[in-house]
């Protein structure tokens, strides 16, 4: 029988009241029996301590606005667990989360981070909520052996190897403060691991706008960080080769398309169409993936946001985050 190492769970919690009952409800509802939770709340201005409060759960309040590193960090020097389990306060935990993460580091060496990701279907079902889990699940689970990064919504590392790691930055970008971690770690030797099969459904509660307006944010800092480390041409995960090509090929055809409107030379349609059956080809695979989880008429939908809107927010953030860095230099 396999030994149940004492697992903590840390969850970061700032004016999640929507979502932290839900969350809590969910760890707790686990089938491993060996693990404790511990939430760590960074001044909330809501009712989410009220709703903390009802779950046998380890509570520590930071006394001033620190952000999710700050909050995540004092989770794990308070934690009491072998493994530490990161995740968010607007994600739940399936049944066998725990008990999946406890197999994947027996017979490992401790030297290692664990990585789990989104299930397809979110939380919530509307069309941009399942989007974004399907497009996140896919992008982190195209290199499970050597993963360029582990995101903080399901991340397994052990304790030791965490405290002695110095924890995640806490001066630094608010956002994707678990890239750099990631980074870091492998750089001092350890390896990143990513098991498909550690999932938490996250709740988004996304309409167009907010769909549209995470891509900006995400991209932007994500530019940010990666013209800092030089390595904007990594395909890394959400930031992935096919997102990129994605993009450039709906601002090439739009170039194309505005020639032809100006010309109404139709042998200009030629290369649009030559461009859009590459990019297809490209991301044959996500498309297989909005398929797989929803049906044709969802799939369709997808592609259709993904190839003709959803890079403009992409391109907007990039160029958000070309300027930032520029005038920080």
């Amino acid at each position: 029988m396999m030994m149940e190492k004492h697992i903590s769970v840390v969850i970061p919690n700032f004016n999640n009241a929507l979502t932290i009952g839900e969350c809590l409800n969910a760890a707790f509802a686990s089938k491993y029996e060996n693990f404790e939770v511990v939430v760590v709340d960074d001044c909330s201005e809501d009712n989410s301590i009220e709703i903390i409060r009802r779950f046998p759960c380890k509570l520590i309040r930071l006394e001033s606005r620190s952000g999710t590193s700050k909050a995540r960090n004092t989770g794990a020097q308070n934690s009491e667990g072998e493994i530490i389990f990161f995740t968010d306060a607007d994600c739940l935990l399936r049944e066998d989360t725990l008990s999946i993460i406890n197999g994947t580091f027996t017979g490992r060496a401790p030297e290692v981070v664990i990585g789990g990701t989104y299930t397809r279907m979110p939380y919530d079902k509307g069309f941009f909520n399942i989007f974004q889990s399907v497009f996140v699940n896919y992008s982190e689970t195209r290199d499970i052996e050597n993963p360029d990064y582990i995101a903080a919504h399901a991340m397994a590392v052990d304790a030791r190897i965490f405290r002695e790691s110095g924890g995640f930055p806490e001066k630094f970008l608010p956002i994707i403060e678990d890239v750099e971690f990631s980074h870091r770690l492998r750089r001092s030797g350890c390896a990143l691991i990513m098991n498909p099969d550690i999932q938490v459904r996250h709740i988004f509660d996304f309409s167009m706008i907010r769909s549209l307006r995470n891509a900006v944010k995400k991209t932007c800092y994500w530019v940010r960080y990666s013209l800092e480390n030089r390595d904007v041409l990594i395909d890394s995960g959400c930031a992935s080769a096919e997102l990129k090509i994605n993009v450039i090929s709906w601002g090439l055809n739009l170039l194309l398309l505005l020639w032809w409107g100006v010309s109404q030379v139709n042998e200009i349609l030629f290369p649009v169409a030559v461009v859009l059956i590459i990019n297809i080809f490209v991301s044959r695979r996500l498309f297989r993936a909005f398929f797989d989880t929803k049906g044709a008429v969802f799939a369709g939908l997808a592609i259709l946001y993904y190839i003709a809107l959803y890079p403009l927010p992409i391109s907007i953030g990039t160029f958000a985050g070309i300027i930032k860095y520029l005038s920080k230099r």
